[in-house]
């Protein structure tokens, strides 16, 4: 099926991905680790734009910049530098910010993402360096804050900006677009998304061929699609109302869920780029084949060689492959467990229940969930009960064999099976008589009622079995 795209909508992004990887800043050597210091502990002249101070290029960076841009199938400029964006703002010291213009170290790349109607490309225009600016801490809220307190810490910490085509036509591609991107920068370890801004978001959107709006620095991927989803709307119902929609810079309130005007959109020839004087132009294009060949395996062939090696569905390889914590996690378990039931357990029954409590994979033992699919397999639990071991590990501790003992979990034998059926039978008359008379969801009941007497440690397949058996002797 096509996806009709009724309102026109198109949305691009432009993702700036903080480099917190590398040990030292972009342009000095101060470190990148200020996430639990105080504020303004972290700084020197070069990124407090002192008069005098020079910057320096850090190289791993270009590297690590090189390498995001073969990650998203980009070309590598033959020949990159730097320019200075000139603006005003309380968070850069210069009165400028050391970017680049028309030589980005990478552009013409694509990423595939699962769209509204199958994979969908989405195309990248460039990705290039620059230096992040400081952080401002509004005492209030934006529109009425009673002041405004400065850390320069993060000024000039490395950043790559990632630019993408208007090509996502909807809230729901743009943050698929944001996991995937993100994936992709893990599985490359160039930035731990954990930490505070290593991730930030500015969203351009138009409707009806109409002027886009940009709304600027929003924090998370959620954060992004909630924005999107309310500035159409907006936009709609200007237009519903006879307005027009101005090309205009917005802010997004997260507590509020709205978007709010800042400013008009700035023009590029409102920063007056000119090419930064103290940074040389560098050659890179060289650099790109001997990264290429360090590239570790991306998450697309690693889905594939799950299905292929491991025999899984793609289902459960897209899932297992969208965190490579999660990847790496399986693969260790796959190695001691058959790979298909390794892959059930650990795509849909671990990673659902640490969503569900807004935890990672680090939560969880490789051992624990070992023993609790080894004591499934092996008959010694049911799958329900393994459920249950999972929970309680993650809500109070324990081992799996301790809270088995603890919690009577040990699956019970086949003749306790046989009487607790047998008691069904005869204690549910009216409904053995309905499922007799054709009414299948009587037998739900019936196994229910088994499980409830073994107080839920009879295997539910085998209690269906033996349900059906015995009604089978009674009609004979």
């Amino acid at each position: 099926m096509v996806y009709e795209n009724p309102d026109g909508v198109m949305i691009g992004l432009e993702i700036h991905v903080q480099l917190n990887k590398l040990n030292t800043k972009m342009f000095c050597g101060c470190s990148t680790q200020y996430h639990n210091a105080g504020p303004n502990t972290h700084v020197c002249p070069v990124c407090l734009g002192l008069p005098g101070s020079l910057p320096v290029i850090n190289k791993r960076a270009v590297e690590y910049a090189i390498r995001i841009g073969l990650a998203l199938n980009c070309d590598i400029v033959e020949q990159t530098q730097f320019h200075r964006k000139n603006y005003y703002y309380p968070d850069l010291p210069k009165g400028f910010q050391t970017t680049q213009y028309d030589f980005p170290i990478a552009s013409g790349g694509k990423v595939v993402i699962e769209g509204e109607d199958g994979e969908h490309v989405v195309r990248i225009t460039r990705a290039h360096m620059e230096e992040d600016p400081g952080r401002l801490m509004h005492i209030g809220s934006i529109e009425k804050s009673k002041g405004t307190l400065i850390d320069y810490n993060r000024s000039g910490m490395g950043l790559i900006e990632i630019v993408s085509e208007p090509d996502m036509r909807s809230p729901k591609e743009a943050r698929r677009f944001l996991d995937k991107l993100r994936n992709i920068m893990e599985y490359l370890d160039v930035f731990d998304s954990d930490l505070e801004g290593a991730m930030k978001v500015d969203a351009n959107v138009s409707i009806m061929g109409g002027d886009r709006t940009e709304v600027k620095n929003i924090s998370s991927h959620k954060g992004a699609e909630r924005a999107l989803l309310y500035e159409i709307m907006r936009q709609k119902n200007l237009l519903r109302r006879g307005g027009n929609v101005v090309m205009e810079t917005r802010h997004f309130d997260e507590a509020r869920g709205v978007t709010i005007s800042m400013r008009t959109k700035e023009e590029e020839h409102d920063y007056r780029y000119f090419p930064e004087p103290d940074l040389v132009p560098m050659r890179v294009a060289d650099w790109a084949p001997s990264i290429y060949e360090a590239l570790p395996e991306l998450p697309d062939a690693k889905r594939e060689r799950f299905v292929s090696q491991y025999d899984m569905a793609d289902m459960h390889a897209k899932a297992l492959t969208s965190d490579i914590r999660v990847a790496d996690f399986y693969e260790l378990v796959a190695a001691v467990i058959d790979p298909r039931t390794a892959a059930a357990w650990v795509a849909d029954v671990l990673k659902g229940e640490l969503n569900y409590r807004d935890l990672n994979i680090t939560s969880f033992t490789v051992d624990d969930i070992v023993e609790i699919i080894k004591l499934v397999v092996e008959g010694k639990i049911t799958e329900k009960s393994g459920v249950q071991v999972i929970r309680t590990i993650m809500d109070e501790g324990g081992s799996p064999q301790d809270i088995v003992r603890q919690n009577g979990l040990l699956r019970v034998e086949d003749d306790i099976v046989t009487q607790a059926v047998s008691e069904v039978i005869s204690e549910n008359k009216d409904a053995l008589s309905d499922y007799i008379a054709g009414k299948g969801k009587s037998l739900n009941y019936l196994v229910g009622q088994v499980m409830k007497k073994t107080n839920g440690r009879a295997d539910a397949r085998q209690a269906r079995e033996m349900m059906l058996e015995a009604i089978d002797r009674i009609n004979k």
